[in-house]
């Protein structure tokens, strides 16, 4: 079930972001993709922190992108990682690119 959620959310041109509130790295995210303008209804943030299926949803975030941690930052179905990496790829400008390649700027 798990498995289906993350599937189906990262689905699209969009930019995902699955969160825990109360992790400095998911605020560090979510703060970085802040400066960008989106597109309505191309960021999302999936708080998974509480839900029942939390742990295999990290599980399968493990598998699919080689760590379990959050923030998962996907740009359309590519996890681009966590908190740090958005940041770094903020600073060295590939952040904006990603962005614009799969249309989720205005």
């Amino acid at each position: 079930m798990a498995q289906q959620f993350v599937q189906a959310t990262i689905k699209g041109d969009k930019v995902v972001l699955f969160i825990k509130p109360t992790c400095p790295y998911c605020v560090m995210a979510k703060d970085v993709l802040a400066k960008y303008k989106f597109k309505p209804g191309h960021l999302e943030c999936v708080d998974i922190s509480g839900r029942s299926d939390m742990d295999s949803m990290q599980e399968y975030f493990l598998e699919l992108t080689g760590a379990r941690t959050v923030p998962r930052v996907f740009i359309g179905k590519d996890c681009i990682g966590g908190g740090s990496d958005v940041a770094a790829l903020d600073k060295s400008g590939k952040l904006v690119s990603l962005l614009e390649s799969i249309g989720a700027l205005q």
